[in-house]
């Protein structure tokens, strides 16, 4: 595979017919740490900042994202789990750790029941199963009035969010301004296919009669509020997995940054091995 060296760590490299493009900094157990719907390396910092003090973590654009390849043909949940053993061999790594948020959850969980081998430990955060406990259907908003989609984008955040929870909670405000601001950032209409491509592999998400072929360690983490996947589909993750543990924080869609005791408890259960 062809490999391209880029400043501060970040490299790509040619696998699945298209260029994806990764990151992998820290040091410590292995783990790679799957971005959610619309996410890049950029825009999830935040959320992978925690696991470097730790992990040696290699994340990366997934396909149609960021500074990763767009394929010309539709994108299936299947080649997105290719993808992330491509990034996996590439990294000479035959195993690790695998965090999953939200879509990349989904990617982790359909990664866990085609090479389960593959999977030391598996975190599953604010995700769905699919098939009949889907996630909310975010394509679907595109339709929606861009006031009324603002309203409703953030119920789904977090159920508690209207005007007067976001003007009493400060944190909360920031997180959804900068959920929106990213919502609104200009694209190509080659960024608005790519994105495209991952919402429709994201709504033909299934591994509801699949998930006992997990053998990894398990975590299923939900947040309490969380209107995209709420918590019912968490512990739904957690019954079909053969003891997988189930926790729920205070907090919706990112409880990982609303709730402080979740990162530590997420990489105290990765380290508990």
């Amino acid at each position: 595979m062809l490999r391209v060296e880029q400043p501060g760590g970040a490299q790509s490299f040619r696998a699945n017919g298209i260029d994806i493009f990764y990151e992998r900094a820290g040091v410590g157990p292995r783990l790679v740490f799957l971005n959610g719907s619309g996410a890049t390396i950029e825009s999830s910092r935040v959320l992978v900042a925690p696991f470097l003090q730790k992990f040696e973590v290699v994340t990366h654009d997934q396909r149609g994202l960021g500074r990763t390849g767009i394929p010309d043909n539709p994108a299936t949940m299947e080649d997105y789990a290719a993808d992330v053993g491509a990034l996996m061999d590439h990294a000479g790594w035959d195993s690790a750790s695998i965090v999953g948020l939200s879509f990349g959850g989904m990617v982790a969980q359909e990664f866990a029941v085609t090479y389960p081998q593959r999977v030391d430990s598996l975190v599953l955060m604010c995700t769905s199963p699919g098939g009949a406990q889907p996630s909310y259907p975010l394509h679907e908003l595109e339709a929606v009035e861009p006031a009324e989609r603002s309203v409703r984008y953030r119920r789904l955040l977090d159920e508690r969010f209207d005007d007067e929870w976001l003007s009493d909670h400060r944190l909360d405000s920031m997180l959804v301004s900068v959920m929106e601001e990213r919502g609104r950032a200009e694209k190509s209409a080659e960024q608005r296919r790519g994105e495209r491509l991952q919402l429709d592999a994201r709504w033909g998400h299934d591994v509801l009669d699949r998930l006992d072929r997990v053998t990894a360690r398990t975590l299923v983490a939900s947040g309490r509020y969380d209107g995209i996947a709420p918590p019912v589909n968490g512990r739904s993750i957690a019954d079909r997995i053969p003891g997988a543990i189930f926790r729920l924080f205070e907090g919706g869609h990112m409880f990982m940054v609303q709730d402080p005791t979740a990162s530590s408890a997420i990489i105290e259960f990765l380290l508990d091995d």
